[in-house]
């Protein structure tokens, strides 16, 4: 006789309650989030440079009688030679460490704001961007590793993209002061801009010397006591930190049992990278790729060139309209950073690229109109300036903090300093490209024909988002790899691990 399975339903319903029960509310770990904070302030300097440099272009040109191809040398210098920063950075902060890394950022470009302040000539404010740029590439790869490094899974999203929110403020920051000071007289007016960069990058020098170093990094060096104190602080509790720190030191020393052991991590990286590893860097310096070549970066740096030829020609207008997009821009990074470790990276970064191919597509239509219609009606300036809020706005919902996000977490630890270095030093080859050539671009083909261009870049790079990039959100650094390995391989480690 068959025996026949009577299901309790009171049973049922309480293994049901059970599942259905809320998840605890993730709790934020403020000694993470001061640390994380400290290190993202490094980017306020990339940000304030980006703002105030589009604004003190315009009395430049006056001032030192530049003509439009020295206006985008000088515009573009910083981030083509934030590239040397950049490449050098990955080494560095392996070799010293990823807090003097970023001491070291913030003391270079220190030292590039003076020189661009009290040049004398456009030889010499050349200079200072060359130095300036070498201290931003620094900083761009070195805040959010160090922020990936030092905070918790679940809260890992928000505190990585804080380097793009300080970005963010930066920018908005050197829209103000080049509203504060356009007044003041001829001469003194660009390099009192420039030379106010000082003050952040002596604060965050003096700030970052109290930060503890990332437990990653200590791990590196074998200084597991020294990590396993800082995990403390960073977990919730000291079961956490012990299973933390269990997690970093088998994966790295798994490192140090693989016949990578004593190659350089360049070799491994591309000479002879395995599938997962090739599939990382694809997505880390594909997402790199597209955010600079969507013409953020040109657009924020020109946004005065591209109001002046839309109608706006007095100079207190086009300060104004850059701190309304500053504003725009400011609020919704938050929003996205706010809302990534609930939500996730795929679908902020798959609504932020959708939306800018729709607002490039209105300000492609509005600057063609305003081009070709001789009174310049009021309303189409009015839908170009709307159309450049939604576009810089979509761009901080997804591609701007995301970019650093992804960059920074989807490395191994052996590879992740000189991996994003490597993603990092794309993202300033292509920032270097566009700036130096979107003036030329648009005086050739106009800045409607431009906008349409980098819609179907943006069109492209939406594809991209969705077929190669994983979702990481609330993985573990040391976890996020397998998203990356083949099914095949991912189900053998599986097996050998339950062995």
């Amino acid at each position: 006789m068959e025996e026949v399975n009577v299901v309790d339903p009171l049973k049922t319903k309480e293994v049901q309650a059970q599942t259905q029960a809320p998840k605890p509310k993730v709790k934020m770990n403020k000694y993470a989030l001061a640390c994380a904070l400290l290190a993202s302030t490094n980017s306020i300097l990339l940000g304030y440079d980006i703002g105030v440099i589009s604004g003190a272009i315009l009395f430049i040109k006056e001032d030192l009688k530049i003509n439009r191809a020295r206006e985008e040398v000088l515009v573009g210098t910083l981030n083509v030679c934030s590239l040397i920063g950049s490449l050098l950075s990955g080494k560095t902060s392996d070799l010293i460490g990823r807090r003097y890394t970023i001491v070291l950022a913030a003391a270079t470009f220190f030292l590039g704001a003076l020189l661009m302040g009290l040049a004398p000539s456009y030889p010499y404010l050349i200079a200072g961007r060359v130095v300036a740029g070498i201290g931003v590439g620094y900083s761009l790869m070195i805040a959010p590793v160090y922020t990936a490094e030092i905070s918790p899974a679940m809260t890992r999203g928000f505190m990585s993209s804080l380097p793009e929110v300080f970005i963010t403020v930066g920018i908005l920051l050197g829209y103000v002061v080049n509203y504060a000071f356009a007044g003041i007289p001829k001469g003194w007016n660009w390099r009192v801009m420039l030379l106010l960069a000082v003050v952040p990058a002596l604060g965050i020098g003096l700030g970052v010397v109290v930060m503890p170093e990332s437990p990653r990094w200590l791990v590196m060096k074998k200084r597991f006591d020294e990590a396993k104190m800082i995990l403390v602080k960073t977990s919730e509790n000291e079961e956490e930190a012990e299973a933390r720190l269990g997690e970093i030191t088998k994966a790295w020393e798994l490192h140090e049992s693989s016949s990578f052991v004593g190659q350089s991590v360049w070799k491994e990286l591309l000479w002879r990278p395995t599938s997962a590893t090739r599939r990382i860097l694809i997505a880390a310096i594909g997402i790199n790729f597209f955010m600079q070549a969507s013409g953020n970066d040109a657009v924020i740096y020109y946004l005065p060139e591209v109001f002046k030829a839309a109608g706006i020609t007095k100079k207190k207008q086009l300060f104004a309209i850059n701190v309304i997009m500053g504003t725009a821009k400011a609020t919704f990074v938050m929003i996205s950073a706010l809302f990534l470790d609930k939500y996730g990276r795929r679908p902020l970064l798959l609504l932020g690229s959708t939306g800018m191919v729709v607002a490039l597509t209105i300000l492609g239509l509005g600057s063609n109109f305003l081009e070709h219609s001789a009174h310049k009606p009021s309303w189409a300036i009015a839908l170009c300036v709307i159309a450049v809020c939604a576009y810089v706005s979509f761009f901080s919902i997804g591609l701007g903090p995301i970019t650093w996000v992804y960059s920074s977490e989807v490395f191994p630890l052996r590879l992740r300093a000189q991996g994003t270095s490597l993603a990092v030093s794309v993202n300033r080859l292509v920032s270097g490209i566009v700036t130096m050539t979107f003036l030329s671009f648009a005086n050739r083909i106009t800045f409607g024909v431009l906008f349409f261009v980098l819609a179907g870049i943006m069109v492209l790079g939406t594809i991209f988002f969705f077929f190669f990039m994983p979702e990481t959100k609330g993985r573990s650094l040391e976890d996020i790899g397998k998203l990356f390995e083949d099914k095949k391989t991912s189900d053998e480690g599986r097996e050998m691990s339950c062995a």
